[in-house]
């Protein structure tokens, strides 16, 4: 799962939210399967989408979140 997400995301590194998941791999394995269907282009395409998490995010004060979408 972790090689997906760095494939998906084009990085080398996987955030400390995927990490902690890890800890139960059927949950970490589910978790990224659902959001990979929901950022798929749809509607909406997967830019904004990510914007929308990213404004979520900010309204929320979530510090890590922001980081972790931008």
């Amino acid at each position: 799962v972790f090689d997906d997400i760095m494939a998906t995301r084009k990085t080398t590194s996987v955030n400390n939210f995927w990490k902690a998941l890890a800890n139960h791999p059927d949950t970490l394995e589910r978790t990224w399967s659902s959001l990979k269907s929901i950022m798929a282009a749809g509607a909406l395409d997967p830019l904004t989408k990510e914007l929308l998490y990213i404004a979520v995010s900010v309204t929320n004060g979530c510090v890590y979140c922001t980081a972790s979408h931008t």
